[in-house]
């Protein structure tokens, strides 16, 4: 006798809509063409970095290359997020949504298999890209060095960073459900307005700006942001990523999935 849907446990139901999951972002184009971009700008600027290094009057000797990963991972961020953005906004602009729950009819499953699934693909992505990065920077300056105590602390705040930055977005994609919408939205809070409201010279501006998710990004990778600190940073990032997420579900839970 087969067991029916309500007698099905909701860690096995989670287990295998993560497994489907899984295998839905890896059997589309889309996410082959985001990890593409992120690697080029990655192991790009980590080797440009590198031949910039050993072109240098007198070539660093055992300085760590990992310093370069911070830097390519402020634009290679984007990328990430947009395919952990587009991994929730797809099913919305095609329908499939609707058979979506009908194969996982509780709701709350799909969303937490959903956001774990794309957080942890981009997150560990980046991670991986970060080493990448250092790697193809000590290809082109055979001088720098690549000790693993610095590289734990750095690879540790790109994942962090990462994973803040995935999960707002696609906290933005159950929110909006609208894939315009969402990627406009989250590049405004992770890069146009921390740069733009500043120079504006307005105090509140400023202030808005620093509780930013993209100004705790830019902070905990390039550091020297002003008003910011590494506590307000983290705040902000789990802060803004933690709302939306929340946000996101409640309209899953409450609302129609195909409006």
């Amino acid at each position: 006798m087969r067991p029916s849907a309500a007698d099905v446990s909701g860690g096995r139901v989670f287990v295998r809509t993560c497994a489907a999951e899984w295998t839905r972002l890896w059997t589309v184009r889309t996410t082959w063409g985001f990890l593409a971009a992120a690697a080029v700008v990655m192991v790009g600027i980590g080797t440009i970095a590198g031949f910039e290094a050993a072109a240098e009057p007198v070539p660093p000797q055992g300085e760590p290359a990992w310093a370069v990963v911070p830097f390519a991972a402020m634009p290679a961020q984007f990328a990430l997020l947009s395919l952990a953005l587009l991994a929730v906004t797809a099913d919305y602009a095609t329908g499939g949504i609707v058979p979506a729950l009908q194969w996982t009819p509780r709701r709350g499953v799909l969303f937490l298999a959903r956001t774990v699934v794309a957080v942890g693909l981009a997150t560990g992505l980046g991670v991986l890209l970060g080493c990448g990065s250092a790697l193809a920077a000590l290809a082109a300056a055979p001088g720098l060095g690549l000790p693993w105590d610095v590289g734990l602390d750095v690879l540790g705040t790109v994942a962090f960073v990462f994973a803040a930055g995935t999960a707002l977005a696609v906290g933005l994609g159950f929110l909006l459900r609208n894939t315009a919408g969402a990627l406009v939205t989250g590049f405004l809070l992770m890069l146009l307005l921390p740069v733009l409201l500043p120079q504006f010279g307005y105090e509140w501006m400023s202030s808005f700006a620093s509780v930013l998710p993209g100004s705790g990004a830019a902070f905990l990778l390039l550091g020297e942001v002003p008003r910011m600190t590494e506590a307000s940073s983290v705040t902000a990032l789990l802060a803004w990523a933690g709302g939306a997420l929340l946000l996101g579900w409640v309209r899953l839970i409450r609302n129609d999935a195909n409006r």
